[in-house]
């Protein structure tokens, strides 16, 4: 058995802790710049952390340009968190399939799947992702019934999606149930649409990501 001494102390002194950015809601920006014709981003400072960029890795496959040092494979061994800089740029999309294996890398961005999968040639394929019935809101229900709404030829299964892409959006209205997720995957739509979206209840993309609006506008300004 081992055994530890904790002794009281005075005070606490810590070194300068960097955070990185967040690949979670890096993806939403990153997610239009792959839509937008003619759109790039580049995202600094972001975690290129394996078991949290699955949905760059995904975007990648289905065509769009990602370009960074992305950790390719878990590194157990790491002490330090790999940051860097990703450039995402718009490019012909084609459908892929999410298997279960790789649900748990990109579960909170398989909503951002959907989306890529309406422009994309083909069909696009999430399986084993029951667990987005017990999110916020039912996000299997919400991104399925939300892209509808908005034109997207999509139907839900029992743990996933099946889109039929290549029409891309009309546009619409989008209720975001009170659901961060589906707020700002709404925003996102509502760039790539052909007559934009109205997202009620986008406040609620402030849960995880406060200045997102902010930061839209800015990249539509830009």
């Amino acid at each position: 058995m081992v055994t530890a001494r904790v002794s009281q102390v005075d005070e606490l002194e810590l070194d300068e802790v960097v955070v990185p950015g967040d690949p979670s809601s890096a993806a939403f920006v990153a997610a239009a710049a792959c839509l937008v014709p003619s759109a790039r981003v580049v995202i600094e400072g972001m975690a290129l952390n394996f078991t949290r960029t699955g949905f760059f890795r995904i975007a990648r496959r289905m065509g769009a340009v990602v370009l960074g040092e992305l950790e390719e494979e878990p590194s157990p061994e790491a002490t330090e968190e790999p940051v860097g800089e990703v450039d995402v740029a718009q490019a012909p999309l084609v459908g892929t399939a999410v298997e279960a294996d790789e649900v748990p890398l990109a579960i909170d961005e398989l909503p951002l799947v959907a989306l890529l999968g309406c422009f994309a040639e083909g069909e696009t394929v999430v399986r084993g992702a029951g667990e987005l019935r017990l999110k916020e809101s039912d996000r299997i229900a919400g991104v399925v019934e939300g892209l509808s709404g908005l034109g997207a030829d999509i139907e839900a299964t029992d743990d996933g999606f099946v889109v039929r892409g290549g029409g891309g959006l009309e546009g619409g209205l989008l209720d975001a149930r009170g659901d961060h997720r589906l707020a700002m995957l709404g925003a996102v739509a509502g760039l790539a649409s052909r007559s934009g979206v109205e997202v009620e209840g986008i406040e609620a993309a402030a849960v995880s990501y406060p200045r997102f609006e902010d930061d839209v506008r800015s990249l539509v300004a830009g």
